[in-house]
């Protein structure tokens, strides 16, 4: 038996509606429980006798309707069937006998403490606000870490981007033949402007999985991804800055306005874009890990079976480095063997100071490297907006998995992952930090 699979946690947290939040909150005091999905049932039936666990409503992906609500009830527990897996509440006391449980029971593969994922750009000086989120790092931060010479050398050459940004430039989608036409990229995150001139009848669909916000972008990182990913050939104003600009957008709220959200809700926001027949996840936000610590078995589960159906899952590899002394491991979920992990490169096409790499093994490997600094893009009110961090290189490897599908509509998941990989060009630079190289468009 893997017993890194099983675990306990502290006690459960008030729930976090804002930046800043201290020690001790990385937890929701709820269990991640993956389930055989051949017999699923029998878990649950087993967590009911032995731990007491809430009564359990099910849900499935097409239904995103009351799901948030659920989500936040303590006495629910929400079991998504097509997943396999069910969020579930549990009293304080009885978490020992859940954890037994769940190492005894055959039909039950993991039991996971629920934690609280971030959204994660960098803030550049000249956007710097006077409260930052735990995964953002202040103006203040960034300057006193590295020198103006630093900062600068990160612009490397000049870029025109009076047509295109050096973005798409880099890597090669302003000379794609491609658009990514009607390829569903689903982007969970904060949300979406659902009004912004540039993906006016672009939203396939859209879903908010967090309790009494609607999906509209309150935050602006997830239009600004989401912008990334399938903004269009010709914006209202200024270069083109999408790589996939005639795809469908399917978008998910799982983060709040503050840009703070839980497992569950990424959770429930995976199952929603797998039944809409979303090519690719592309997921922008996670939670920091320790040096040493191994990859969440749930997700790995999950993206499995997301690649089984066709799906590829991408996640951004995490902010929270100091190069060069200090680099940090790829965060969760990005972390997962079945993710794939994206770093974030300067305008030299050099690692950013601030992104993570493949310090971790078993699975903490980044996979592929895409432009992560001071990226254009769309921002809520029909604007636009620079801004840095994995989150933002994420999105660029969306929009190619994108390309890559419409050139192959008939490839497997797997074959697209392969197809990526293949494809990027090598950098003379540590696979720890850059995976297979620079991403490029085919």
């Amino acid at each position: 038996m893997d017993r890194r699979a099983f675990g306990e946690q502290p006690g459960r947290p008030g729930w976090p509606n804002s930046p800043g939040m201290g020690q001790g909150t990385e937890y929701t005091g709820r269990y991640v429980i993956l389930l055989d999905q051949s017999n699923q049932e029998s878990g649950l039936n087993a967590l009911r006798s032995s731990a007491d666990i809430a009564s359990v409503e099910r849900v499935r992906g097409t239904e995103a309707g009351n799901i948030a609500e659920l989500l936040e009830r303590p006495d629910v527990s929400v079991h998504f069937e097509e997943l396999g897996v069910a969020v579930v509440e549990v009293r304080p006391e009885q978490r020992h006998a859940l954890v037994t449980t769940a190492e005894a029971e055959p039909s039950i593969i993991a039991a996971e403490p629920e934690r609280l994922v971030y959204a994660s750009p960098v803030i550049t000086p000249q956007q710097a606000p006077t409260e930052f989120y735990p995964a953002y790092r202040s103006d203040e931060d960034v300057v006193a870490r590295h020198t103006r010479a630093e900062m600068a050398a990160a612009q490397g050459p000049a870029w025109d981007e009076q047509r295109w940004t050096w973005g798409l430039q880099a890597i090669h989608a302003h000379l794609s033949s491609l658009t990514g036409r009607d390829v569903k990229i689903a982007v969970l995150d904060t949300g979406v402007d659902t009004d912004h001139p540039d993906f006016a009848g672009r939203i396939e669909a859209t879903a908010s999985f967090v309790p009494n916000e609607s999906v509209v972008d309150g935050n602006g990182h997830g239009t600004h991804c989401i912008g990334t990913a399938a903004g269009p050939a010709k914006p209202q104003q200024g270069p083109r800055y999408g790589v996939a600009c005639e795809s469908r957008i399917l978008a998910a709220k799982v983060l709040n306005n503050a840009g703070t959200g839980t497992d569950g809700q990424i959770l429930a926001g995976m199952a929603w874009a797998v039944a809409h027949g979303a090519r690719v996840i592309s997921l922008s936000l996670g939670a920091r890990v320790q040096p040493g610590e191994l990859f969440p078995q749930t997700y790995e589960k999950l993206a499995q079976r997301a690649l089984e159906r066709g799906t590829v899952i991408v996640a951004a590899a995490g902010n929270e480095s100091n190069r060069p002394p200090d680099i940090k491991p790829v965060g969760r979920p990005a972390n997962c063997p079945s993710i794939l992990a994206v770093a974030a490169l300067t305008k030299a096409i050099t690692s950013a100071f601030f992104s993570n790499g493949g310090v971790n093994g078993q699975g903490g490997e980044v996979n592929i490297a895409a432009p992560g600094w001071q990226v254009h893009s769309a921002a809520p009110g029909g604007g636009y907006q620079p801004m840095s961090g994995t989150s933002m290189a994420t999105p660029h490897v969306a929009g190619v998995i994108a390309l890559l599908s419409q050139a192959n509509p008939n490839a497997s998941a797997a074959d697209l992952v392969a197809a990526l990989k293949s494809g990027a060009f090598p950098l003379m630079l540590p696979a720890r930090d850059v995976g297979a190289g620079l991403l490029q468009a085919p």
